[in-house]
């Protein structure tokens, strides 16, 4: 039998024989557009399902038994799995969701051509991720074409939603769709990245209470406490200013005190991102009256977006913050009797954290083989979070590792060719690594 090197070099030859089959396999993914519909909804771009229906196919074509199920009703998610052990299975994953064009005005080329210019494929899901989610299915196509049989168990997962919380990958976890380890082809510059940070988003609720702006007076500047005196108002909007400089001091605090060697000295930062004040906590957890200044508001609600370390856990975390809630409302006559409330996973949002060692076999196994065929990658940290977090949640060892490009999230996208190219020969070569072969 051939040795593991001779085969993985046959293997990457053939993805470079195949190289046009996988660029085109890339833009036809980029010119059905499958923009998320939480963020735009419209039939016509919302066609999440017509890229997992290019898919599936060439999923069985390749030995794959393949399954589809809604993880929101008509937005399916796609798994392909070639049966193995399981203390060397292996999940390829990727996100087939985007997010919206934005103005058409800043695109020089259209969103869902999937132009190629200059070594460089444009449209919107390029990069972030359709290049990615092409590299793993062509790495597996390349397996199968060379006629190799793995010992462990290899899935491709293509899911939806990634772009709004990654819920198509929380689904696929709550069904047991895991494995051992997985590889989530996020783009990285070809460098490989074993962890990330978790990340909370939060809501906090101050409360006041409400009366008219002509008597604030009442409430600011001294009155005697006699029987004819007014109860005064309270500015839950003042107080959400004091509680903003308060949490900037607090992360500060915690971003000097902590960090982590993979990752930018401060990266665990807390984003105060919405903030509505007004008056009338409605149903919906919102002020219900927002344009009458002539009110002393009674409701502030501040929307956060908070980022932890790799080694750190939510319930720490969570612990720690209300922790400093409760501190800060002992500094307020009102608080201390009507203090902030906290409410977590707001919009069911919540991504544990990912800290798999650089000493991992599948880490060592990518940071080889990408040195083999290209520049040196760097192993380092991701600084947003992905789907590889929901994976890491349930115990599944993670790696993020996928191409080259720019433009996601904004005008212009592109994903770059040789990268794609390069990338599918990296992956296939840790999957006979790490699968092994029968």
């Amino acid at each position: 039998m051939p040795d593991t090197q001779s085969i993985i070099d046959a293997v990457q030859a053939g993805i470079e024989a195949d190289r046009d089959w996988l660029i085109g396999l890339t833009r036809d993914m980029v010119r059905i557009p499958s923009v998320n519909p939480k963020f735009e909804p419209n039939p016509a771009i919302n066609r999440e399902a017509d890229v997992q229906a290019l898919l599936e196919p060439i999923l069985k074509q390749d030995g794959f038994r393949t399954e589809q199920w809604d993880a929101f009703p008509g937005r399916p998610n796609l798994v392909g799995e070639w049966a193995g052990d399981e203390d060397r299975s292996l999940i390829l994953c990727g996100h087939i969701d985007v997010v919206p064009v934005g103005e058409m005005k800043d695109w020089s080329v259209d969103p869902f051509g999937g132009e190629i210019t200059n070594g460089r494929l444009y449209g919107r899901g390029a990069v972030d991720m359709k290049g990615g989610v092409a590299a793993c299915i062509a790495a597996a196509h390349a397996i199968k074409k060379a006629g190799i049989m793995l010992q462990g168990r290899l899935a491709i997962h293509s899911v939806v939603d990634e772009e709004a919380g990654g819920f198509g990958a929380i689904d696929a976890v709550k069904k047991g769709k895991l494995a051992k380890a997985v590889l989530v082809a996020e783009p990285t510059w070809g460098d490989v990245l074993p962890v990330e940070g978790g990340l909370e988003w939060a809501r906090v609720t101050i409360r006041g209470r409400n009366a008219h702006s002509a008597l604030r007076y009442n409430e600011i500047y001294p009155q005697r406490h006699d029987k004819d005196r007014l109860k005064p108002g309270v500015n839950a909007i003042e107080i959400a200013a004091r509680f903003i400089a308060a949490v900037r001091q607090f992360e500060l605090d915690r971003t000097r005190a902590k960090s982590h060697p993979l990752l930018p000295l401060g990266m665990n930062t807390i984003n105060i991102g919405v903030v509505h004040g007004g008056t009338g906590l409605g149903e919906h957890g919102l002020p219900t009256v927002m344009t009458n200044p002539a009110i002393i508001p009674d409701v502030a609600v501040l929307d956060l977006d908070m980022k932890f370390l790799p080694d750190e856990n939510s319930a720490d975390y969570r612990r720690d913050f209300e922790a400093f809630v409760h501190h800060f409302a002992q500094t307020d006559a009102w608080l201390r009797d009507n203090p902030p409330t906290i409410q977590w996973e707001l919009g069911g949002l919540h991504f544990p954290p990912m800290n798999t060692s650089v000493d991992h076999p599948l880490v060592t196994s990518l940071m080889k083989r990408k040195a083999a065929i290209g520049k040196a990658p760097q192993a380092r940290g991701f600084v947003a979070v992905c789907d590889a977090a929901h994976y890491a949640g349930a115990g599944v060892d993670g790696v993020i590792f996928g191409p080259s490009g720019d433009g996601f999230h904004g005008a212009n996208e592109y994903v770059e060719v040789e990268s794609v190219v390069e990338t599918a020969k990296v992956i296939a070569a840790s999957v006979i690594d790490w699968c092994g072969i029968r």
